[in-house]
């Protein structure tokens, strides 16, 4: 899955589970399950870039890094 700004934050959560302890690791703090599963179907990745108060390049990054590093867990 190539995610860009545009990708929506359900359908990388879908693709790759739950990221958001990887995210941690990258500086991304975590909302509560409930409101993130929320908020998922409504933003993508730009706007929880804005949210999160991360440049949209080094959010990209992130997510980048922690879908790397769930694949390699997961392998």
């Amino acid at each position: 899955m190539q995610i860009t700004k545009e990708t929506r934050i359900s359908d990388i959560l879908l693709n790759y589970g739950d990221i958001a302890e990887v995210m941690e690791v990258f500086g991304v703090q975590r909302v509560g399950s409930s409101l993130r599963m929320f908020l998922a179907k409504a933003l993508n990745v730009e706007w929880a870039a804005r949210i999160h108060k991360v440049p949209l390049d080094e959010f990209l990054e992130i997510l980048h890094k922690a879908v790397a590093k769930k694949e390699s867990i997961l392998e």
